[in-house]
């Protein structure tokens, strides 16, 4: 069976979205570092959007963001062993809901005697 080369894969296995990414950042010691995230498996991955109301709508409309494309984010996160690249992520977990203390249960003690 002949080999084929990415030109004729109908499903070509290396896909590249078109244009550059809004990839999230946070704030670093040397200015602005890309935040990494974790895949449902665990997975260190590296998250782009194609659109800032993407990126919005998941992460919230103060994430800071900058313009990457997609090579420079692998190239980027790629010296900390993070090989994959999520372009638009449909899943996330919401943000966590501050903790509020409960108020300690009344305790009754009670001695227990064995016979």
């Amino acid at each position: 069976m002949p080999e084929l080369s990415c030109g004729d894969d109908p499903e070509p296995s290396d896909r590249s979205p078109a244009g550059p990414l809004f990839v999230p950042v946070r704030p670093g010691p040397a200015g602005c570092a890309a935040r990494l995230f974790r895949t449902p498996l665990g997975e260190r991955t590296a998250v782009g959007f194609t659109s800032a109301r993407g990126l919005a709508a998941t992460l919230g409309p103060d994430q800071a963001w900058i313009r990457l494309a997609e090579p420079a984010l692998r190239a980027l996160a790629a010296p900390l062993g993070v090989t994959t690249v999520t372009v638009d992520p449909q899943l996330s977990a919401p943000a966590p809901a501050p903790v509020v203390p409960l108020a300690p249960a009344a305790v009754s003690l009670r001695t227990v005697r064995t016979a």
